[in-house]
């Protein structure tokens, strides 16, 4: 993937998102001051090889996932992702959406820190849930829910990190605003390998 930028100022003063973006103080609940570089805000970048719109691409390499528009334009977002060994490639469908979700570890993550234990019969959703203010359930080719999301996050410096049990995680802001755009089931989504050249 490799994106031509607009102007960040542009996108904040032309796009419905950047209402959604600077109008939303009530779901940043980090209650420690963090200041998010200027290169992770959402901007709009014309991609160098065409990709049909209403489809989300998330480029593990750069932490960056695209929203693509019509025209060969996109809304480029930061992101954080799996950390090694829990990064899962592939291409799957968004299956369901939810505000504010519930969170429940699976097995495996309860393996890997038992500190989960405490949620194995779940979290209700809310400022100090894992998955913050937004999500997108990531399906198979088969309809099967993966336990892979596209979710918020109450942790704003793991922006930008390879951090999570296998998820992608955005500023909750930013995934409000991604959330608004992306219709309740069927968007195409495709997770790039890491370490591989994103093909364009």
């Amino acid at each position: 993937m490799k994106p031509v930028r607009t102007s960040r100022r542009r996108f904040l003063a032309t796009s419905l998102a950047a209402g959604a973006v600077a109008g939303t103080p009530a779901i940043a609940h980090n209650s420690q001051p963090y200041t998010l570089p200027e290169e992770y805000l959402p901007v709009v970048v014309t991609l160098a090889a065409g990709f049909g719109p209403g489809e989300i691409h998330v480029d593990p390499n750069n932490f960056k996932l695209y929203w693509t528009l019509t025209d060969g334009k996109a809304i480029r977002y930061t992101v954080g992702i799996g950390r090694p060994g829990l990064y899962h490639a592939g291409e799957f469908t968004v299956g369901r959406k939810a505000k504010w979700p519930s969170w429940t570890p699976t097995p495996a993550m309860i393996r890997r820190d038992s500190s989960y234990a405490r949620w194995k019969n779940g979290m209700p959703g809310g400022p100090d849930n894992p998955l913050g203010a937004r999500a997108l359930y990531l399906f198979n080719a088969k309809g099967h829910d993966t336990y892979l999301r596209i979710h918020g996050t109450n942790l704003p410096r793991t922006i930008g990190t390879a951090v999570s049990n296998g998820c992608a995680r955005l500023l909750n802001e930013h995934v409000a605003d991604l959330y608004d755009r992306v219709p309740s089931s069927g968007t195409r989504v495709v997770l790039y390998e890491v370490g591989q050249p994103v093909i364009t």
